[in-house]
């Protein structure tokens, strides 16, 4: 399974999201630090749901790095998050 469809599979299961948006932005970071050959090092995610209506920006964020998980973290170098 692929870096996108980890995230999206997990993002789906805690939130139920009514939007949501998983872009690979990896090659636009070509020659940057963290750039992977075939991809899956940069994201960029739009994601709404319901269950971020009486959280934080930064409890969005949290809970989102939290429901993708430590070990799919460790292997990308950027997460964008666009979360409402």
């Amino acid at each position: 399974m692929s870096v996108t469809d980890e995230i999206k599979s997990r993002l789906e299961a805690s939130f139920r999201p009514k939007e949501l948006k998983i872009v690979d932005e990896s090659e636009s970071h070509r020659g940057h630090s963290g750039f992977q050959e075939g991809g899956e090092s940069h994201f960029h995610v739009r994601i709404v749901s319901d269950s971020f209506n009486d959280m934080s920006r930064l409890q969005r964020h949290r809970a989102v790095h939290s429901a993708i998980g430590q070990d799919i973290i460790s292997r990308i170098h950027a997460l964008a998050l666009d979360i409402n």
